[in-house]
């Protein structure tokens, strides 16, 4: 059995003040001067710490706040209120929601697992990946706790093209050489972020991650400089068309490469494949309507790895806008299985993993890893602002980010993801999170049960008036 995968998080402080979901008013006027003042009594010190933030010109007391509400509930003159923070409402967008932003904040600064003491008040499910329930039935079964040890639970996946089957000769040899694979400990491949001030040293921090991780860097060709070359074996630099050349000295020094999807992107494969037989050859596919075929297509022609790369969103591309990422998924995934092919190519998808329960749901609805960028960036303290878009300041001069402690925040993220996606394979009884690929009977969704079970209940004539049992 291989060592247990362990991630090392150490707690890392932000730079900046982080904006509470809700914000303290203290009163000074018609103060009775308790003797003993609820500000005193705060269990978390929250008064006593406060200062004025000259960057943000705000009291720093909402990031020390827990919402407990002593303060509220005690002053006599009700003199201490709490009211909603608009600085919080205006982070992220529609998708990256602000409860995303600081979810993701608050995993890379300690490294643990969000938790709710006051419960979820939420809906019960949602649109896209909120829309699917996962089977936890096991999850009484202590053995299967993958987090604290009392049993080896594997995240390994491999990446890299698989046989449809064996042939031996009369000595049992394999008369044919297998493809070569890669393994990595994580489900999950690290990418430069699209957007975001201060790119080199977050492009630094993210490589750096990966090193650590052990697992891969996904990094535009053009934006890997000669600082970065030092880390060839985690890279994984992604060539168009026309930036691809057979003497690039990078190519030597990695294991995996991409390739953005186009007309003659198999000649080119092989082409790289006769130069370089030992590099796997990733093929970047865009999720529009003509995905699921061209997923086929590639497979059947000997792609060693494909990945379907969506919107910010968690969308389809183009004429497949109105698509969310988990349908496409599925239909590709589905596919591959009706063809006999789901085995011998590797699935990579992008675009909208949010979430640390993004990823068992994505490798539920048949992949086999997934590639996180925004995240990556929100971790670096990033609110998603998008001032960077438009030429504007960083808020949180990611600019002047130390790439150790960038590093550091990113290790803590992905370490408290992995721990989630553990708690969910441990949960359904499940030894290695490659099993878990495309078990759609491990999860139920809404839209099935809207359909399947729902429907036929409220179904009838039109025009028909419900009928009712007289009382």
């Amino acid at each position: 059995m291989p060592a247990k995968y362990h991630i090392h998080v150490k707690p890392v402080p932000p730079r900046f003040t982080t904006p509470g979901k809700s914000t303290i008013l203290d009163w000074g006027e018609g103060c009775l001067r308790c003797t003993t003042c609820v500000k005193q009594s705060c269990p978390y010190l929250a008064f006593k710490q406060r200062s004025f933030d000259d960057i943000s010109l705000t009291d720093t007391i909402d990031a020390f706040c827990k919402n407990c509400y002593r303060c509220v509930q005690g002053c006599p003159r009700e003199l201490v209120v709490k009211t909603a923070n608009p600085q919080y409402a205006h982070l992220g967008d529609q998708y990256w929601t602000p409860e995303v932003i600081q979810v993701t904040w608050y995993q890379a600064e300690t490294g643990k697992i969000p938790v709710s003491g006051a419960g979820y008040g939420g809906a019960f499910a949602g649109k896209g990946f909120d829309g699917i329930w996962t089977d936890m039935s096991e999850i009484v079964r202590p053995t299967r706790d993958g987090i604290h040890g009392r049993e080896y639970i594997s995240t390994v996946i491999d990446l890299g093209r698989k046989p449809l089957f064996l042939l031996f000769d009369e000595n049992r040899n394999l008369v044919f050489t297998p493809p070569h694979r890669l393994e990595i400990p994580l489900p999950i491949i690290l990418a430069e972020p699209s957007l975001g001030a201060g790119p080199r040293p977050v492009r630094q921090a993210v490589v750096s991650a990966a090193q650590r991780l052990g697992t891969l860097a996904l990094l535009p060709r053009p934006h890997i400089s000669a600082d970065l070359k030092k880390f060839a074996p985690v890279m994984v630099p992604s060539y168009t068309a026309d930036t691809l050349t057979l003497e690039d000295p990078l190519l030597p020094r990695v294991r995996l490469l991409e390739l953005l999807d186009h007309p003659k992107v198999l000649e080119q494969v092989e082409e790289v494949k006769k130069r370089y037989p030992r590099i796997i050859i990733s093929v970047k596919v865009p999720a529009n309507g003509k995905v699921v075929n061209r997923v086929k297509e590639l497979t059947e022609a000997g792609a060693e790895v494909i990945h379907l790369a969506a919107s910010d969103e968690a969308q389809g591309l183009a004429d497949a806008a109105h698509l969310h990422l988990k349908d496409l998924l599925r239909q590709c995934h589905q596919r591959l299985v009706e063809f006999h092919l789901r085995d011998t190519v590797t699935l990579l998808v992008s675009g909208g993993i949010a979430l640390a329960e993004h990823i068992p749901k994505a490798i539920i609805c048949g992949a086999d890893g997934v590639i996180v960028d925004l995240p990556l960036l929100i971790a670096l303290e990033c609110r998603l602002c998008r001032n960077c878009v438009y030429g504007e300041s960083c808020p949180v001069e990611m600019e002047h980010l130390n790439v150790k402690r960038g590093s550091q925040r990113l290790v803590n993220l992905l370490g408290a993801w992995n721990n989630q996606l553990l708690e969910v394979l441990g949960a359904m009884g499940l030894r290695e999170v490659r099993r878990l690929r495309g078990e759609v009977g491990r999860a139920m969704f809404v839209e099935d049960l809207e359909r399947e079970i729902f429907a036929p209940l409220f179904a009838r004539p039109e025009g028909e008036a419900l009928k009712r049992e007289p009382t």
